[in-house]
């Protein structure tokens, strides 16, 4: 077995992208970090390291159990990796979303023109 795989072949092996090339852009768009460091799609994970991937708001932290070159089906990509992301906060200390009065939608043309003005945009 390899004592070492590419990050982004990982990444799509254990089912985080859908593809590769996903991978290998999200890795250098600096959204996938190992062991706290930026780093680059070729660079050479090991059991143990630690893989923050960031996906929308959302950061998950994967320690890596195993090392897979192959895309798997998710039972087996599941036990690649362990999955140290904290739980989400309770929902009541969510903030709730921003309510608008019925009726009140986007602004109509003249609305917005008056609001560019306003900004000094016009």
């Amino acid at each position: 077995m390899a004592e070492s795989v590419r990050l982004d072949v990982w990444l799509w092996a254990v089912r985080v992208y859908k593809t590769r090339s996903l991978a290998t852009t999200a890795v250098r768009g600096g959204h996938v970090r190992v062991n706290g460091d930026p780093v680059k799609a070729a660079h050479a994970l090991r059991v143990g390291d630690e893989v923050r991937v960031r996906i929308g708001h959302i950061t998950k932290i994967l320690g890596v159990a195993q090392l897979l070159t192959k895309r798997v089906g998710a039972p087996i990509a599941a036990k690649a990796y362990e999955d140290r992301t904290p739980p989400p906060p309770p929902r009541e200390f969510v903030a709730p979303p921003g309510l608008r009065d019925r009726g009140a939608g986007r602004p109509t043309k003249r609305e917005r023109r008056d609001i560019d003005r306003l900004r000094g945009r016009a």
